[in-house]
């Protein structure tokens, strides 16, 4: 039997565009109300607009590195609702000059208080709730990079995205007695905005044959309406293409 996910609380960071927007988009269909948050006012306005189409959302203006703004925001969420249910970690970047021949100590940086700080300080605001309501959900989206590193995503993805998993494991590790239960998804290559700042990005037709964003929103809704009773570790979720398996053929299947 799968969890009703009517009345749940859900925040989701990055939510103003692909996983994250899917995501949103997937459980406010469910029957969540959905708290999205990004640095982007109008991302988050466009993406507002099409989660109230669905069910019950809100927006808010956030960037995840900045620890102090992110306790605000999650004391926010629990000031109006009371309780937060899921937590999805979908903000993420990279550099677009990656690898160490060129990365700046900069870029590093950035990425980083992104995609790992600012994945910790979400989780740190959110467990104190979720310990005294004896129960709740963390989605953290990792990386096909954190468990198969790559020159195409360059040391700093490779290494905050594997990061990721141990980030999770501690959570599970510690958590479990409270009724805390975290999952790490890892996408092989998704068609999403993020591809923009490769230093070469992928033309339409590879887009095409990479996993989509809604298949991921797919994915996060499976996790979230599991039994309480059961905690998905790590979900792999790949193209059948595999471009990380084929050294970049891009040639269709046949029908």
């Amino acid at each position: 039997m799968t969890t009703s996910l009517k009345g749940q609380i859900a925040w989701i960071t990055g939510g103003g565009s692909g996983i994250g927007l899917a995501g949103a988009m997937a459980l406010a269909q469910a029957g969540a109300h959905v708290v999205i948050s990004g640095r982007n006012a109008a991302t988050n306005a466009s993406a507002l607009a099409s989660l109230q189409a669905l069910g019950s959302a809100e927006a808010l203006l956030l960037d995840v590195a900045d620890k102090h703004a992110v306790k605000a925001a999650a004391q926010q969420i629990l000031d109006q609702h009371g309780r937060i249910d899921i937590l999805v970690t979908s903000a993420g970047t990279n550099a677009t000059q990656r690898n160490f021949d060129v990365v700046t100590p900069e870029a590093w940086d950035d990425v980083v208080a992104i995609n790992l700080s600012g994945l910790f300080y979400c989780v740190h605001a959110i467990l104190p709730a979720m310990r005294q309501q004896q129960g709740g959900l963390i989605i953290n989206v990792s990386s096909w990079a954190g468990l198969y590193a790559s020159k195409l995503t360059g040391p700093a993805y490779n290494a905050t995205k594997r990061a990721v998993l141990a980030l999770t494991e501690s959570i599970n590790m510690e958590e479990c007695t409270h009724g805390i239960r975290a999952t790490s998804l890892l996408p092989g290559e998704v068609a999403t905005p993020i591809l923009d700042k490769r230093p070469v990005p992928p033309s339409a037709e590879q887009r095409e044959l990479m996993v989509q964003a809604d298949d991921m929103g797919q994915a996060i809704l499976f996790v979230a309406q599991m039994p309480t009773r059961t905690c998905i570790n790590e979900l792999i979720i790949s193209p059948t293409l595999n471009r990380f398996y084929t050294g970049g053929l891009e040639t269709p299947p046949k029908r």
